[in-house]
């Protein structure tokens, strides 16, 4: 398998979905209590979360490409 770089956005987006699901499953299930609109703004929460993650992560890594590319053009 190739090796790719890691993306911590769908890391973020991928466990707040998962706890969303996972909320979602115990209330089904009768193990938990939780209001209609509880999985909603978790959901939500952590795709917004995720974006300004993947965010930060595009300016770090493109801030870094520039500083190498200038350094090796002088």
């Amino acid at each position: 398998m190739r090796r790719h770089e890691f993306q911590p956005g769908r890391l973020v987006a991928g466990a707040a979905l998962t706890a969303a699901g996972v909320l979602y499953l115990l209330d089904g299930s009768g193990g938990a209590d939780l209001p209609w609109f509880a999985v909603v703004p978790i959901a939500v929460g952590g795709l917004c979360l995720a974006a300004l993650v993947g965010l930060v992560t595009y300016a770090v890594r493109r801030d870094r490409r520039d500083r190498i590319s200038a350094s090796r053009d002088r």
